[in-house]
């Protein structure tokens, strides 16, 4: 994992609050081979709490990721907002099984954060990627022409087609 400025060295510093700042392209989002956006500007906060027995860790990062519409295939900008707390507590062995508590071994002096900061963003990101041109009827695509034109020509089929279970009765009707 080449994300080396994610690296806090927590050994060397004093008790108390601690800031770092990242501002994450879509390089980083690459680095764990994960090619779903076309482009990426986030910042990233991270404070850390450095106590005698213990850290927490807070994550905070807001930006945009550039990602293709569902609908219309067009890249868009979809604003993505995340934070994350983490209690970082030392014990025998590392343990990240808990999403809110992470074990590290007694005598660790520093902690990467980089996966951390990945996940938190990648499930900040809504599954269904929808362009707000298409939401507000301002997006023009030959896709969503296309769409558009066939959600039409159903209807129109729907309705032209009639059951002919239904023909002899509307004989009735019209013979009154």
């Amino acid at each position: 994992m080449g994300n080396k400025e994610f690296t806090i060295p927590f050994s060397g510093l004093k008790e108390g609050s601690h800031g770092f700042e990242y501002q994450l392209n879509n390089t980083f989002f690459e680095s764990f081979d994960y090619n779903e956006f076309n482009g990426a500007a986030i910042k990233v906060k991270a404070i850390l709490k450095k106590m005698s027995t213990m850290m927490e860790l807070d994550l905070d990062a807001g930006g945009t990721v550039n990602v293709d519409g569902d609908l219309s295939g067009e890249p868009f900008d979809q604003p993505v907002n995340a934070n994350l707390h983490l209690v970082i507590k030392f014990g025998e062995a590392y343990d990240d099984t808990d999403d809110e508590i992470l074990i590290i071994p007694h005598g660790e002096h520093q902690i990467n954060i980089a996966q951390y900061v990945y996940e938190m963003l990648v499930l900040a990101v809504p599954q269904k990627r929808i362009h707000p041109g298409v939401l507000d009827g301002t997006l023009k695509s030959d896709m969503l022409d296309k769409l558009e034109e066939l959600r039409l020509k159903d209807e129109k089929s729907k309705s032209d087609t009639t059951d002919p279970r239904w023909d002899g009765l509307k004989k009735l009707l019209t013979n009154k």
